[in-house]
């Protein structure tokens, strides 16, 4: 017993000990909750995320019930709404710079306000939207249904409303409707043209007060006074098909981002290792000079991370459909861009950590940020807008959205060069810190 109660106090002492690895322990499960209780509200308003980028498309022209519902979006703090014409607004939403698009069709309003009484054909609203992005769309219909329903009904039961008088000439004579269903909305088009009668006897203030009442609810039994029609934003490619969007491609590419730049951790640790056995030392005795060994680990890890990137990239191909439905020489680019940025992340990581052991528990959890920031697990549109913008200086995140650009995007090479060229950059700054700091000894 007494060696059993010796060794359990051996090791706590040595737990304690290592002041760096309890800090870790600490300070990463902390850090992930906080980003995740901050994301999701934890805070309340200061967590709220950015508001959801959408194009309107407007056909109805200056019709007054159109008019109404598309100021009610523009003011709803929950989007941020951009007028845009059919062609631009789809082109941008494939290109994922937008989340949605929602186009009202000519004769919209006029025939939206009818539809609220008589039953029969009701307007469609188009929505383009990101198909990676679900969420945004349940947030969108149901901000939509919110916004015609009050502009409908604030038309409708206004006095003396244009609407409310071609509803009732058309309820009167329409022949979807039975004699017993005709006679009650008849008495409900009198009862509210009485209501109506006396608000406009009411002075102003309390006429105003009695409108806003009267807006406030709408008749039991009415349905929604339009239909909504979701679409896909199709990829470019011409060979897309009808495959649409694959779930699987981006999480591929996720988590092939985050795997592969834990490769680069373990890159940087072996390196760190090699210097404690005094390897490094040996090999200086060669006439071979700092930059040269430093240059041939680079490019051995980056050959290795593009190798097992494409591997799993590959399995992915084969087992689950991920298709490169955009340019396949741009998909290859960021194969390799990224696989070279994780190389130079090791060499960095050599150079800047003293011992394997704390420098491989601070690169995970420095790894971990990177790959939550960068949108591999959550879509970054929940983020709030400082923080959208902070993940701009992150690799992972042009990672994660070139490869969505080359895959289920279908875009072009001239779309995936912008990612690859922040990729290229932030490896050539990680080799330079490294071949400056690099320290042949422990």
């Amino acid at each position: 017993m007494n060696a059993f109660l010796a060794l359990v106090h051996k090791d706590l002492l040595l737990f304690v000990q290592d002041r760096r690895a309890l800090l870790l322990n600490l300070l990463a499960p902390v850090l992930i909750a906080a980003f995740f209780g901050y994301l999701f509200g934890g805070s309340g308003s200061a967590g709220k995320a950015a508001p959801l980028p959408i194009a309107v498309v407007n056909l109805d022209g200056e019709a007054a019930l159109t008019r109404r519902v598309i100021e009610g979006l523009r003011a709803d703090e929950a989007l941020a709404v951009e007028l845009l014409d059919a062609e631009a607004a789809a082109e941008r939403v494939r290109k994922g710079q937008l989340r949605a698009a929602v186009q009202f069709p000519a004769g919209f309003g006029a025939q939206a306000a009818r539809a609220l009484f008589v039953p029969g054909p009701k307007p469609e609203l188009l929505v383009t939207h990101d198909p990676s992005q679900a969420m945004a769309l349940a947030l969108l219909r149901g901000l939509l249904t919110q916004q015609v329903m009050q502009a409908v009904s604030q038309d409708a039961f206004s006095a003396n409303s244009p609407a409310l008088g071609a509803a009732r000439e058309a309820a009167a004579s329409g022949g979807a409707l039975d004699d017993a269903a005709r006679g009650e909305l008849q008495q409900l088009f009198d009862s509210i043209e009485r209501v109506q009668a006396r608000q406009a006897e009411a002075s102003a203030a309390t006429s105003g007060a009695a409108s806003g009442a009267a807006s406030g609810a709408l008749p039991g039994g009415l349905s929604t006074p339009f239909t909504l029609r979701a679409v896909e934003a199709a990829p470019a490619a011409r060979d897309a098909g009808p495959q649409g969007y694959n779930g699987y491609a981006h999480s591929f590419a996720g988590m092939g981002v985050q795997f592969i730049l834990m490769l680069g951790v373990e890159f940087g640790v072996a390196l760190l290792l090699m210097r404690r056995m005094d390897l490094w030392k040996r090999l200086r005795v060669a006439p071979i000079g700092r930059g040269v060994l430093l240059g041939s680990r680079l490019a051995s890890g980056a050959l290795i991370a593009f190798a097992l990137f494409a591997a799993i990239m590959a399995v992915g191909m084969a087992v689950f459909q991920v298709r490169v439905l955009g340019s396949w020489p741009g998909f290859v680019l960021l194969l390799a861009a990224f696989a070279l940025m994780t190389s130079a992340f090791g060499l960095m990581i050599a150079a800047l950590g003293r011992t394997p052991e704390a420098t491989r528990g601070l690169s995970i959890m420095a790894t971990l940020l990177l790959v939550m920031l960068g949108g591999a697990w959550v879509p970054s549109f929940l983020f709030p807008a400082w923080l959208q913008t902070l993940t701009l200086f992150i690799p992972t995140r042009w990672a994660v959205d070139g490869l969505d650009a080359m895959t289920w995007r279908g875009l072009a090479l001239a779309d995936a060069l912008p990612a690859a060229g922040v990729l290229l950059g932030f490896a050539a700054a990680f080799a330079l810190l490294a071949l400056w700091r690099f320290r042949w000894e422990e």
